[in-house]
């Protein structure tokens, strides 16, 4: 007779509690509760009655018809409409790009719905590049997509930071009150000095070498204005500074408008031909989707098969969900068939569902600079979180099942580009088939591991390494992106 395994009793973090009861704003542990679509103050819009079809544009589907001119005319014609894509196959062998804000593609199903695409980027339009190291090879290796939503943000400044703001702050001096409005939700941006302080500072003074960033350290995030007082040239922000705001960083507020939001991309197949991979840096371009410049957009419910490299975001608030990246080409002696899976620049995107059914190099990426960025519910077979260095700080991987954990900490990155992760980076909740330690050098030692499969004794200094080795079938809350939104929403 079997009997059933008790079920493990809930323990709490020490940097959470119960229900954010030990949450300090200023303290260790960010709010990431701002990630995503609308900044999870929204769902993603229910999937609408498609008002045109692509075949209404020449698409024919028969995985012989080269459809790129259909596609093409359907985004420019029918942009910020609901465009079907009918069951076929679709050959694709040149960039579409998708700009008008309200345009969705959608298809029935991702089973039916397939989009082929038979060359590389670099087929269509070269774009040699080197390595940090001076190794030639193609700039697709790490950018680009067939399918492109591009925007553009105001670069207009109605107000500048002129005081120095601590870490947690929700309150900023600025030098034109009057140019502001309860409500605007701006980008707060800072650039470094040639000496790289804000780097120092993200990296909490432990960077390791930095003479190659050359001062380009730029974080920038979504603020929301909540109140003014224009006589002390003050205003409020909803949410607590990710880090220090000093004027000697010319710190800005700048719209968060995009020319590209509200795209969408659903139930589609992203297929490439099956090629055996040759390895790192020798990627030519089979890479699907590419967000640049987005804010509120969204892909949801993808298949990306036998790809270089999945999707890229540089953006704000974007959403991926029900994410499956598989491959059947043979892998290199690393046992990898891509280089990035899913790469994130910028703030406050989400990245939930996902499923790799097969190994990146890199099979999810931060990098320059990426903060508030949460990436959670998700499996794969080998998962690595790639830190590509040059500051990506305060991200969240939390509920996922890593599989192996052989390469958990695997990252990439040129040298003297900084460690791999910044300070406040933040893994709640990852199951591995092997225990984990802490990652000597990987990053700063003000980073949060909590509820990480591991057999190591715990480690809470207050300024220095928190591992908090409690069981992840224990840990409560499971998912630390939704406790945190749920206390942000109702309270």
């Amino acid at each position: 007779m079997m009997v059933a395994a008790a079920p493990a009793v809930a323990q709490h973090s020490v940097l959470w509690g119960r229900d954010g009861d030990r949450y300090d704003p200023a303290g260790r542990l960010p709010d990431f509760s701002y990630a995503g679509y609308h900044r999870g103050e929204k769902p993603l819009p229910e999937p609408a009655k498609p008002q045109v079809s692509v075949r209404d544009f020449g698409a024919v589907g028969d995985g012989k018809t080269d459809d790129t001119a259909a596609f093409q005319k359907a985004f420019d014609q029918a942009g910020g409409k609901v465009i079907a894509v009918p069951p076929g196959r679709y050959i694709i062998t040149d960039f579409i790009y998708m700009r008008q804000r309200g345009t969705v593609l959608i298809g029935d199903d991702p089973a039916q719905c397939v989009l082929y695409f038979p060359r590389t980027l670099e087929d269509v339009k070269p774009n040699p590049g080197q390595t940090t190291s001076g190794r030639p090879t193609s700039n697709y290796s790490w950018s680009g997509g067939f399918v492109r939503i591009r925007g553009r943000f105001d670069s207009a400044t109605p107000a500048r930071i002129t005081a120095d703001a601590p870490r947690g702050s929700t309150t900023l001096q600025v030098d034109k009150p009057h140019a502001l409005q309860v409500g605007d939700e701006l980008r707060l941006q800072q650039s470094d000095t040639p000496d790289n302080s804000l780097a120092e500072h993200l990296y909490a003074n432990d960077p390791s070498k930095l003479h190659n960033v050359n001062g380009h350290t730029r974080p920038t995030w979504i603020v929301r204005i909540t109140a003014i007082n224009a006589d002390a040239k003050t205003v409020t922000i909803d949410r607590p500074l990710l880090c220090d705001a000093r004027p000697q960083w010319n710190p800005v507020l700048r719209s968060a408008a995009s020319s590209a939001e509200e795209i969408g991309i659903e139930n589609l197949t992203f297929e490439f031909p099956v090629t055996d991979y040759e390895g790192h840096f020798t990627e030519l371009g089979r890479n699907a989707i590419a967000f640049d410049s987005t804010r509120h957009c969204w892909a949801r419910r993808i298949i990306i098969r036998h790809a270089d490299s999945g999707i890229f975001i540089n953006g704000y608030n974007n959403t991926l969900t029900d994410i499956t990246l598989t491959s059947d080409r043979r892998m290199d002696r690393t046992n990898t068939t891509g280089h990035h899976g899913i790469q994130i620049g910028g703030a406050d995107n989400l990245v939930a569902g996902f499923n790799f059914e097969t190994h990146f190099i890199h099979d999810l990426t931060v990098a320059s600079a990426a903060c508030g960025n949460v990436f959670m519910n998700g499996n794969a077979l080998d998962l690595s979180l790639d830190h590509h260095r040059r500051a990506p700080f305060a991200n969240l991987f939390t509920h996922i099942d890593a599989g192996l954990g052989r390469d958990l900490f695997r990252s990439g990155g040129g040298a003297a580009l900084g460690r791999h992760s910044a300070a406040w980076t933040t893994l709640w909740n990852i199951t591995t088939d092997r225990p984990q330690t802490w990652p000597d050098g990987w990053g700063p030692d003000l980073m949060n591991l909590v509820a990480v499969t591991t057999d190591q004794p715990p480690i809470k200094s207050t300024d220095g390494r928190w591992f908090e080795p409690i069981a992840p079938a224990a840990i409560q809350p499971v998912n630390l992106y939704d406790a945190q939104l749920k206390r942000r929403l109702t309270r």
